[in-house]
């Protein structure tokens, strides 16, 4: 394999990560085997950590709704109640020209149409004059775009009809500035409608009177001119024998009609049955499944003996091949009483036939004789029709004279009566307090309102937000189990943190890799494995700090470990252990010098190191190499663990090409920076490489939210304990 050579690995770092992720987004994606779920807790953690948005959101909504409830103009509203009445009083039996009384739903609407009605607020408008008039304008002289609003147009505005529920009772509500003119308006409004009322049914009676008069005379000069027609018709044509002749002809035509009603009768059913069988025949269907031929007797014997003929063949045939005498019986049988059922299938449609052709030609003698009675009919009738016609107009025409003469002396007696069809119940008064604005309910609906959209906004950047923080982020979404969690380090150098395992420099921290040292004893495939690779999605997700202190972690324990760094491209440990990085890895696998001489030795007890030595161009080579095999192969016999520092997943595949000769793999994530989908999509491919994969280590974790986040995983008395003593240290020195 080809080396790299020394000036490639001392480039200075022109060989940076350049990878390309998939789309990000809120969406968890394809998770096979995921059962976790969000809990109501969950959602409660993602306003925890967005509580400041709501507490904006919320001091602004509340306070434009408090500043607007405060800028606005008092409103007064005054209600007056009316009573309306089911019908008119009744003072005569007599029948108005206007009906107003109310027998359902559309009757009463048809009131409150009116009331709303521009008739009305003219007429209330009318009314306001001199000083009412300029009390009424002075509140809208100002109005918004320098419109010029009209008296009727406030008017519609501002006044509301208000019908009670399963009652005639209706309010009528009014909202002015001035408190004493909505009470003056809301009472005119009553007024006006009581008065119109009244007056259209004064109107239309009136009207009508005069209608009739003159629809009466007409109609008397017409009923004395047809009885005079009638008369001299009387006179030239005797109509009384024709009378008795009529009565017989009557008579018999009602006889012939009922005849041909029941000669068409039976023609029809006789047509139908007829052009079902021809349907059946042209479609070739079979006849015997129309109703009417399968009932008869002979036709049924011979299907049910055929149904017999069926099951014996069928029971032969069980016992005898096709060409058994008995078999050979059977089928000539069933043929033969097949035959005889066509043949009488036969008959049974030719005298369907038949019946029809007899039923039609006696509808045709029925209609025959119809005709002739009734030309007889009509000769009789041609003398009596002027007659009948004449008398019967003259007695229409008298009854509309009565009616007429009857009608116009009932409206005129109705039109001088002065009735009502509603009362006043309760007069408007002066109202006390101003209705609008409801400071209340706009400072309640502002709170409500500004906590719905605070929380609406919490979410909405929380949709937006898709970085892993949350415990249900990684179990659920990246599919991976939680192994270890390392609180976020403050104030230290890079190095410092490398080795805070061993050097106490954050005891919370400490304390968490001996938990993750714990957690990777406990199983057995974390337990027994002797190699470790450490990835992460991204770079400066802690990947080589894990790597690191999880080394020195395990070497504090008795056992002899190394640390190779197989970040060709990047290498970060020999900066974590102030090494130098001119030989190591790289050099090993090309062969120019032996692997004794690439590890540094005791960087701590029972702790070596293998640097990368330096950065190489063709990494991907280096690590597909048989040498580089070998290599790990002779690192396990010397070693009790070993741990590989590999590149992020999403920036190259490294680390997939390493991985099959590993015994287990560490995903590092930091807390809040890396994307759902990129770490998804990483972690999948380390899954389907079927190397195991020990689970995934939360680095940077914010101790002021572990409480809320990862209650189950790092408790918050655990993180107020190295407070606490993190206190006490500092305030000794």
């Amino acid at each position: 394999m080809d080396s790299a050579p020394k000036d490639i690995k001392q480039d200075g770092g022109q060989h940076g990560y350049g990878y390309s992720v998939p789309g990000y987004g809120y969406g968890y994606g394809n998770n096979d085997g995921a059962t976790h779920q969000r809990a109501f807790r969950d959602y409660l953690l993602i306003l925890r950590e967005r509580i400041w948005y709501i507490i904006v959101v919320f001091f602004v909504v509340f306070s434009s709704v408090l500043v607007y409830t405060l800028n606005q103009t008092k409103i007064y509203e005054s209600v007056a109640t009316i009573q309306l009445f089911r019908r008119d009083p009744n003072i005569m039996q007599v029948q108005a020209v206007v009906d107003n009384d109310i027998r359902n739903a559309e009757d009463l609407n048809t009131q409150m149409k009116v009331l709303e009605s521009t008739a009305i607020a003219q007429r209330v408008a009318e009314r306001l004059t001199g000083a009412d008039l300029r009390d009424f304008l002075a509140p809208y002289e100002k109005s918004a775009g320098g419109e010029v609003l009209t008296p009727v147009a406030i008017l519609l505005d501002n006044r509301k009809i208000i019908p009670q529920r399963l009652s005639l009772f209706v309010f009528v509500q009014y909202r002015h500035p001035n408190r004493q003119m909505a009470a003056k308006v809301a009472n005119l409004f009553v007024e006006e409608f009581i008065t119109y009322n009244a007056r259209v049914r004064i109107e239309e009676s009136m009207k009508a009177v005069e209608d009739l008069k003159v629809r009466a005379e007409q109609q008397r000069k017409k009923v004395e001119e047809i009885a005079g027609r009638l008369q001299a018709y009387r006179e030239k044509r005797n109509m009384v024998s024709l009378d008795q002749r009529k009565d017989i002809v009557t008579e018999k035509l009602k006889t012939l009609s009922v005849y041909l009603t029941q000669a068409t009768a039976r023609t029809k059913d006789a047509e139908v049955r007829l052009n079902q069988v021809k349907q059946r025949i042209a479609n070739n269907g079979d006849l015997v499944d129309l109703p009417f031929v399968s009932s008869q007797p002979l036709i049924a014997q011979l299907v049910q003996r055929i149904a017999a003929q069926n099951i014996t063949i069928a029971e032969l045939s069980n016992r005898y091949r096709a060409k058994h005498p008995k078999m050979i019986e059977a089928q000539n049988s069933l043929r033969q009483t097949q035959d005889e059922l066509k043949r009488a299938v036969a008959q049974v449609a030719a005298s369907v036939e038949a019946e029809y052709q007899s039923a039609a030609q006696s509808e045709k003698e029925a209609r025959a004789q119809l005709a002739a009675q009734e030309a007889e009919s009509l000769e009789i009738d041609r003398y009596a029709v002027e007659y009948s016609n004449l008398d019967r107009e003259l007695s229409v025409n008298e009854q509309i004279f009565q009616s007429t003469m009857a009608r116009m002396r009932e409206t005129s007696m109705s039109s001088t009566l002065e009735t009502q069809n509603a009362r006043l119940v309760d007069k408007a008064g002066v109202p006390d307090l101003p209705a609008s604005p409801n400071v209340i309910l706009n400072l309640a609906l502002g709170a409500v309102g500004g906590v719905g959209l605070g929380l609406t906004f919490a979410f909405l950047v929380a949709f937006i937000d898709d970085r892993v923080k949350s415990s249900f982020d990684i179990e659920s979404v990246i599919g991976l189990p939680i192994v270890g969690i390392i609180p976020e380090l403050k104030n230290l150098s890079p190095v410092e943190k490398a080795q805070v395992a061993i050097n106490q420099a954050d005891r919370s921290v400490s304390e968490a890799f001996l938990t993750l040292h714990s957690s990777l004893r406990l199983k057995d495939e974390s337990k027994n494995a002797k190699c470790f690779l450490t990835t992460s999605t991204i770079p400066g997700e802690g990947k080589s700090f894990l790597s690191s202190n999880l080394a020195l972690t395990f070497a504090a324990h008795g056992e002899k470990v190394i640390i190779i760094d197989c970040d060709l491209r990047k290498p970060n440990i020999h900066k974590s252990f102030q090494l130098e990085n001119l030989k190591g890895v790289i050099d090993v696998v090309a062969g120019t010098i032996s692997l004794d001489e690439g590890i540094v030795r005791g960087v701590h007890p029972n702790l070596d190191v293998l640097p990368a030595g330096g950065r190489a161009k063709n990494p991907t080579q280096i690590l597909n190499s048989k040498n580089f095999d070998a290599m790990i192969a002779e690192l396990r016999k010397r070693y009790d663990r070993v741990f590989v520092d590999t590149p992020p997943l999403a920036a190259v595949s490294d680390a997939l090409v390493i991985l099959p000769l590993v015994d287990g793999s560490l995903f590092t994530i930091f807390f809040n920076k890396v994307r759902r989908k990129s770490a998804q999509f990483c972690a999948k491919r380390l899954l389907e490489a079927n190397v195991p994969c020990f689970g995934a280590v939360l680095n940077g974790l914010n101790l002021a939210i572990s409480g809320y986040y990862y209650a189950q995983y790092y408790d918050r008395s655990y993180k107020d304990y190295y407070v606490v003593m993190a206190k006490e240290e500092n305030s000794k020195s």
